[in-house]
């Protein structure tokens, strides 16, 4: 038989003294690997880089063929091109390490006399914790209060099934890394880190782990494409020159410089760079995102399945009628005729916990005690049943003298099953349960029993009952949730109410919080008994799940799912991991969710605000939407030095080669922060949240936005090429015109920047958007010209020679017209696009 939890024999626990004194002996309750080589890892990862060796084979050859000063400044490319890769991998790391620490679990332990809560990796051997349904255990402990307790203990011992603990000696012992599937315990830690059995067979207690993605998979396909171009590229410009100059060093040497422009190595840098950081700023929100790609999905939702208590309800719940079904009356709590001591409130205060952290049993609680209840309902409690069934109930079981009561509460219809009183009761209870849930209200049946001495029943519905009535309860909407589900439904998002309620009381929430078609709704009985063919019709038409059970609720999912929905799921409690699991996005309640609804959930709200799940499907299409232009633009200025690089030497021009390794890599420095770093920073579009969800079955980009960024590179090369023709037949030197191809094309990139803030508003008005890089990349760009054109020693390292103010000025005419076209467009051919598209980016 287990004992209840004492509050009077509660340990005092270890004082603050002795938790620094065993904080130093035994350090952090962390896995502690025999090394960390981060640092050798990322130097490792940067010169397996393409890029990077195609740059050491470019410094090697300018040094083989006597270029000394064009060697010693490709070794400093080299430098930089270490260092910002350095600098984008710490961001990134220290972007995730925050995260991390977001997503730390706390547990509730006892020091100094009083009840705190610490990061799990503060605990030290002798902290006394607290532990209940749901959690997982933070370190090797041993038992000291139970009650009911049972563990999953599959990880360290590959069962499934549940395994009893208890005070006892073979039984006391609770390990590291194992849940409690039941029941709650005082217990004391015994071993904490690598001291613990987890940690001495090297097991890591996380759990999470994810694959590649769909976006990644798309990004990283797209990549080998244009890699695949570069190496095709890199052997014929290497033949085409060697035909030419018949010398392989130097064909060698042009060669890499198309391979060089044609390696889109800043893709994968971004896509990483903004799926750390967006996950970072999220969770500076209270959005945490276990998985930083999860975020990719947030883009694509398309359904929303809600919880209803603490979701779009206040969590905050008051008794509000007692229906006494012998005399056939309905009293409300502050009506004059409720007794004192009512024997409905005393047998559901009885069925609650004495220490209730659940709001419907503190709400119980405090009509209880204000309604007259006194310390007689404080007896020793010798038996509990958990929370269980369709619908659920629960049963306390206590001894008060020679007497042995039982009392329970749960769903009106299972109290009703279990009592099975004669057919008029039953009607007015099943008429009185409708009449209360179609204000909104919580209906709860109450019972009790009276057993007589010896084993208690193996199930609770076989007490001998006897009914006592109903309690209704009411947890009001919150107040902004009517507002909140319009901006999701805005957003092209369906929301789906799947609550454990009675029906009527799920409809009347559903109707109060303008969810669509309210009145239609379907039971999980219904749900288990649909065929899946049905299942997914009906998921399409209903929105409104009542009396939903985790079977049902997995099944739900899966039939959406099935649809090609991209579903995304709220819960907080311990059944609800299966369903979290198996959604799209699983959406946690960092509050009131068990810990594990949070280990189950890829995302998790910290403060439980319904407001943050728009929030984050904002934040998931915006970082989505800044990616798409990053690589567009990429895209687009890659164009031209690939082409600049190649035609003219396949055409026979008088300057074949007008570019080399340096020059490529220099425009690489340019390009490659404003990629990762300057569109990971632009804001979101105010027209982002009122467009149709991206669908996952499409590719990294649509057709149109596909052929606009080529058209971009293609007007850009061509203007370019225009431009180089024309001073290469006018007589200018080699220097000269390089001198030309180079300013334009950096002029060519800053437009490029600028004009791809947004794919339909102009320059005009994405000027506005804060965006604190606008100004370093204008310098940045302004700096670098300058030397180009004031420094003659940076002018003879990059082969240029000094031109005229209005050569310049030709240089800047023509790489606007080149690039500013597409504000034209934004104005004039958008909107049929986005009518074809039937959605704007």
């Amino acid at each position: 038989m287990q004992v209840t939890l004492n509050e009077l024999n509660k340990p005092r626990g270890l004082s603050s003294a002795e938790i620094l004194s065993l904080k130093k002996q035994f350090g952090n309750n962390s896995f502690q690997s025999a090394a960390n080589y981060r640092f050798l890892h990322i130097i490792w990862d940067i010169i397996r880089e393409p890029m990077f060796l195609l740059l050491i084979i470019a410094c090697v050859l300018y040094f083989v063929l006597g270029n000394n000063a064009e060697g010693v400044m490709m070794a400093a490319a080299l430098l930089m091109v270490a260092a910002i890769s350095i600098y984008q991998e710490a961001r990134s790391s220290r972007a995730l390490a925050a995260l991390e620490q977001y997503t730390e679990p706390k547990v509730k332990v006892i020091r100094d006399g009083n009840e705190q809560v610490v990061s799990s990796e503060d605990l030290v051997p002798g902290d006394i914790i607290l532990l209940e349904e749901g959690m997982k255990v933070p370190a090797d402990a041993n038992i000291l209060q139970s009650n009911d307790m049972s563990m999953d203990e599959s990880v360290i011992t590959g069962e499934s099934l549940a395994v009893e603990k208890n005070t006892t000696k073979d039984k006391q012992s609770l390990f590291q890394g194992t849940t409690v599937s039941s029941g709650k315990c005082i217990a004391m830690v015994t071993a904490t880190g690598n001291n613990t059995t987890l940690g001495k067979i090297g097991k890591s207690i996380e759990g999470y782990t994810a694959s590649k993605t769909l976006l990644q998979v798309q990004v990283n396909r797209f990549v080998k494409k244009l890699a695949l171009f570069g190496i095709a590229g890199f052997f014929v410009i290497l033949v085409v020159n060697y035909l030419h100059y018949g010398q392989w060093a130097t064909s060698l040497l042009f060669a890499l410089t198309l391979a060089m422009s044609a390696i889109p190595e800043e893709i994968p840098v971004a896509f990483s760079s903004f799926m750390a950081l967006g996950a970072y700023k999220m969770g500076k929100l209270g959005i945490i995102s276990r998985q930083p790609q999860i975020i990719e999905n947030l883009g694509s939702v398309n359904v929303l399945c809600l919880d209803k208590t603490g979701t779009i309800t206040e969590n905050k719940m008051e008794v509000k009628s007692i229906y006494h079904y012998e005399d056939d009356t309905l009293l409300n709590m502050d009506s004059e005729g409720l007794n004192k001591n009512d024997p409905i409130l005393y047998y559901a205060a009885l069925a609650s916990e004495a220490n209730p952290f659940d709001a419907m049993e503190k709400a119980i609680w405090q009509a209880y005690l204000e309604n007259g209840g006194n310390d007689q309902v404080k007896m020793e409690m010798i038996h509990e049943y958990p929370l269980e069934g369709r619908p659920p109930m629960m049963t306390h079981v206590y001894r008060q003298n020679n007497i042995i009561l039982a009392a329970a509460k749960g769903g009106a219809e299972r109290i009703l099953s279990v009592c099975n009183p004669d057919d008029k009761t039953k009607k007015k209870i099943i008429l009185s349960t409708q009449q209360l849930a179609s204000k909104g209200y919580r209906v709860l049946g109450v019972a009790y029993a009276i057993h007589a001495s010896g084993d208690f029943p193996e199930q609770q519905d076989d007490f001998n009952w006897q009914l006592a009535g109903l309690l209704a309860l009411y947890d009001p909407p919150k107040k902004n949730a009517r507002n909140i589900l319009k901006k999701i439904y805005d957003a092209k998002i369906d929301v789906k109410l799947v609550t454990g309620d009675h029906p009527g009381t799920a409809t009347n929430i559903a109707q109060q919080t303008g969810i669509f078609n309210p009145l239609r709704y379907h039971t999980g009985d219904e749900v288990m008994n649909m065929s899946n063919e049905l299942l997914q019709t009906e998921a399409k038409i209903t929105s409104v799940f009542a009396r939903m059970f985790p079977e049902a609720k997995l099944k739900l999912i899966n039939a959406l799912k099935a649809n090609g929905e991209i579903v995304a799921m709220t819960g907080d409690g311990v059944n609800d991991g299966p369903a979290l699991k198996a959604s799209n996005i699983g959406i946690a309640m960092g509050k009131k969710g068990t810990e594990t609804a949070r280990r189950a959930a890829d995302l998790i709200l910290t403060d439980d605000d319904l407001e943050k799940i728009p929030l984050a499907v904002s934040e998931g299409r915006k970082i989505f939407s800044n990616l798409v232009k990053a690589i567009r633009y990429i895209i687009a200025i890659h164009i031209p030095i690939i082409l600049t690089a190649s035609v003219p030497l396949i055409l026979g021009w008088k300057f074949p080669n007008i570019f080399t390794p340096i020059h490529v890599i220099f425009l690489e420095l340019i390009m490659a922060p404003t990629c990762s770093i300057f569109f990971e920073n632009e804001p979101v579009e105010e027209n982002l949240m009122m467009a149709e969800p991206r669908s996952r079955s499409a590719g990294l980009f649509s057709r149109n936005e596909l052929v606009i960024g080529i058209i971009q590179g293609l007007a850009i090369t061509i203007a370019i090429l225009l431009l180089y023709y024309v001073f290469m037949i006018r007589g200018f030197t080699i220097e000269e015109t390089r001198t030309i191809v180079f300013t334009t094309l950096i002029l060519c990139n800053v437009f490029l920047t600028f004009a791809n803030r947004s794919f339909t508003r102009t320059i005009f008005y994405t000027i506005r958007y804060k965006n604190n890089l606008v100004p370093v990349v204008l310098v940045i760009s302004a700096v670098f010209l300058c030397l180009l054109h004031l420094f003659p020693a940076v002018r003879e390292l990059f082969g240029l020679a000094p031109v005229s103010g209005a050569s310049i000025g030709l240089c800047f005419g023509v790489a606007f017209i080149s690039v500013m076209w597409f504000e034209v467009y934004k104005l004039f051919g958008v909107k049929q696009l986005n009518k074809q598209n039937g959605n704007s980016k």
